[in-house]
């Protein structure tokens, strides 16, 4: 038997033995830097699995609540006046407030669109029509429906999260409950009827704001002339591009309105945490219409 601190050395048919005292202290040393690296790595893997796993759970329990959090919202209203009175206020509150940074976007982005076509254009053969025809395209099938739910996503979803998580965090939204209110129904249900039925109209007016805005750059900077312009707008057009477009307006004010209402709805803490929520609202907003716009364009336009 030999002693723990040894080596066995075989050459040959001889044996030696070396103690571990005499190997040089570098060498000592780096066995023990092995030694703790591979029990970190095995104490790191398990919190990367444990962390992982906590994280698909907290994913999962999310969904279930906001499923059951919808089944209450879609529940017949207490008292239809009331409901009414709340819808034509979220509608100026959600929809018409909206108008002015729709307006400003729209114009905007329908001007860029038509200089960037206008620009890449470099054949004769290619006719100057194809800058309207390119503008309304863009502006009707992407630019408005899904870029501007993006624009609603951050200026609505954050204040409907606001709103709701300052509502819970100061007991108000108890207070219903004990009134035996339904304060899920009462709170988010307006305002995710005044969303899907305002943001088509808020598309429909971007949309014409868009192809405004690109004649009008067009016509200030000479790049089209007013003729080809409107022609190309008028070249091939469908009237399914509408529906497209306004289908996946109401799927993404869906969107907006109840995910933004949920985190709201489940704050708890103070105003640290309103802050938080509205934030959380904002980004999965933003990442649920980005996923649905292309589910749906798979779907309609395929």
């Amino acid at each position: 038997m030999f002693a723990p601190n040894t080596l066995i050395n075989s050459y040959g048919s001889g044996k030696s033995t070396i103690k571990l005292n005499s190997l040089p202290d570098d060498w000592l040393a780096c066995q023990t830097r092995i030694r703790n690296l591979m029990i970190l790595k095995r104490q790191f893997s398990g919190i990367w699995y444990f962390s992982k796993k906590h994280y698909m759970l907290k994913v999962f329990s999310n969904i279930g609540s906001y499923v059951m959090l919808m089944q209450k919202v879609f529940s017949r209203p207490q008292k239809r006046q009331i409901f009414w009175k709340q819808l034509i206020h979220e509608i100026n509150s959600l929809g018409l407030e909206s108008l002015g940074i729709v307006a400003f976007i729209s114009v905007f982005m329908g001007a860029v669109v038509a200089i960037q076509t206008a620009y890449n254009i470099d054949s004769p053969l290619i006719p100057m029509s194809m800058v309207g025809f390119t503008t309304r395209q863009s502006v009707i099938l992407e630019f408005s429906p899904t870029v501007i739910s993006l624009i609603l996503a951050g200026k609505v979803g954050s204040r409907i999260a606001s709103e709701i998580g300052t509502m819970r965090v100061t007991e108000q939204i108890d207070a219903l409950e004990i009134m035996g209110v339904n304060s899920a129904n009462f709170l988010i249900f307006p305002k995710i009827t005044a969303s899907v039925l305002i943001n088509p109209v808020l598309i429909v007016f971007s949309m014409w704001l868009g192809i405004l805005g690109g004649w009008f750059a067009m016509s200030a900077s000479g790049l089209v002339s007013t003729n080809d312009f409107i022609e190309g707008i008028r070249i091939d057009f469908e009237g399914y591009t509408i529906f497209y477009a306004l289908t996946k307006t109401v799927f993404f004010a869906f969107i907006i309105s109840s995910i933004s209402g949920f985190f709201g709805y489940m704050t708890n803490g103070g105003a640290l945490e309103v802050g938080q929520a509205s934030t959380k609202a904002v980004v999965f907003s933003s990442i649920t219409i980005i996923l649905f716009n292309l589910v749906l364009t798979q779907l309609l336009l395929t």
